[in-house]
């Protein structure tokens, strides 16, 4: 499993966030993407933090944009595995966040989102 070069498509990621340009974030995922954070449990109940689909993340991100207008994310680093990217960042809070994006063809086919306690 091949991903995108670990900093271009960081660059790419956090400026589409910063830019709260939620279709440019999912150019980089897949129609039947599943993404799984514990903010998606917050701001959808009955998910369980579990969203299936491009359509629902949009839904997802739209919704998490509109209740944090001041979100910013600034990448601390980026690292690649197998088929896997993992952005760590901090975000407009000052609380640090990892990503962890599973690819299959160059797209997002899973991710996570796992926060600092």
């Amino acid at each position: 499993m091949s991903t995108p070069e670990p900093g271009e498509f960081a660059r790419a990621w956090s400026a589409a966030w910063n830019h709260r340009d939620v279709e440019a974030v999912l150019a980089h995922f897949h129609d039947d993407v599943v993404f799984s954070s514990p903010v998606a449990a917050e701001l959808l109940p009955g998910t369980a933090g579990v969203v299936r689909g491009k359509a629902a993340l949009r839904e997802y991100w739209s919704t998490a944009l509109a209740a944090h207008p001041e979100l910013h994310f600034d990448v601390l680093g980026v690292y690649r595995g197998q088929g896997v990217l993992v952005i760590n960042y901090r975000n407009e809070r000052g609380g640090l966040v990892n990503e962890v994006l599973e690819f299959d063809g160059g797209l997002v086919r899973r991710g996570h989102g796992a926060y600092l306690d």
